[in-house]
């Protein structure tokens, strides 16, 4: 299967077989993440990754993130920091690169761990509340975005694709369309 292929039938994945994936899997997807694309090359980011079972449920509780009882299950989870720290390149550009740095490594994990068979879900874990138990929970210090917890496994069941807004409502050539309405899919 060609790779657009591969993500083209990617699918969140929440439910896990029981057997853990093995180092040299691990390696390559986090490989995947290392070789991403970054703003001149900085690579200003820190990839955490859980297997501790006690660590995994706590990260699974409501309290901590209300949309993610599945990651106790998982096999992996792997969070991703950008480094956000007042530095002079943040300061010089007023953008912080490293957090769409970060979202490509995640996002090249991602892919990487489809294209083996192994599955994943994204979960997002910002704003204030759950953000800081998350920090507190895996000791990240401030000058770090936790922007995702991701959970890695092979596949227990195969999940159904779900429903996409067409090209047209979603793309336009050589200027913005007006009149797009952002609409939920349900």
């Amino acid at each position: 299967m060609a790779l657009v292929d591969k993500i083209l039938s990617r699918r969140s994945v929440r439910r896990y077989e029981k057997r853990a994936l093995p180092q040299d899997v691990l390696d390559k997807i986090l490989e995947a993440g290392r070789q991403a694309p970054t703003a001149s090359n900085r690579q200003a980011w820190h990839f955490i990754v859980i297997t501790d079972a006690d660590v995994k449920t706590v990260l699974s509780q409501k309290e901590v993130s209300p949309y993610s009882p599945f990651i106790k299950d998982a096999p992996i989870a792997i969070v991703g920091c950008a480094w956000i720290g007042d530095d002079e390149y943040n300061q010089r550009w007023g953008t912080i690169y490293s957090i769409i740095d970060t979202i490509i490594a995640l996002q090249n994990m991602v892919i990487a761990a489809w294209a083996m068979g192994v599955g994943s879900c994204w979960v997002g874990v910002q704003g204030v509340p759950i953000e800081d138990k998350v920090r507190q929970l895996l000791n990240v210090p401030s000058e770090w975005k936790i922007m995702a917890v991701i959970t890695f496994g092979y596949p227990a069941e195969q999940s159904l694709p779900r429903k996409k807004k067409s090209l047209e409502e979603i793309v336009s050539y050589n200027t913005f369309k007006k009149g797009h309405a952002l609409e939920s899919q349900g």
